[in-house]
């Protein structure tokens, strides 16, 4: 069932994207696999960071690469969905990329229930031609 989900959202991505440039359909691709690896609680997510990563949450709580693999790994929040609902914003100059998207989350943070709709800006940097998450500030949108 995973594989299916993973394979649609190739799909999907690639699909929808042939205005794309071949590093454009790159990253998107980078975005895609980092919410379905959260969604799946997936530690290979780890592969998809720099080094000196930041991480901003919408409840003001910030984590570097360290912090995120040990609450990551210990179940502290445990993702159930994790889905891209809009991309606002997709922007690369030379080896850095900017992206704005709104995602809804739904998942367990020491074992409460939680659901959220976030607006998240995401910063990735190309690294040996990969293209790894360099930072990410999510908060909660404003209606």
């Amino acid at each position: 069932m995973k594989l299916l989900q993973i394979l649609f959202y190739f799909c999907f991505v690639l699909g929808f994207s042939q205005k794309y440039s071949k590093t454009e359909k790159a990253l998107l691709i980078q975005v895609v696999k980092l919410d379905s690896l959260m969604q799946n609680n997936n530690s290979k997510i780890l592969e998809l960071f720099s080094d000196d990563i930041s991480f901003g949450h919408s409840n003001g709580w910030v984590q570097n690469y360290a912090d995120f693999k040990k609450d990551f790994e210990s179940g502290k929040v445990k993702y159930e969905s994790v889905k891209q609902t809009e991309l606002k914003e997709f922007k690369i100059k030379n080896k850095y990329a900017s992206i704005r998207r709104i995602i809804t989350v739904k998942g367990l943070y020491k074992n409460d229930e939680f659901e959220m709709k976030l607006s998240v800006l995401e910063f990735w940097i190309r690294q040996k031609g990969i293209w790894k998450l360099w930072s990410r500030q999510a908060v909660t949108p404003k209606l």
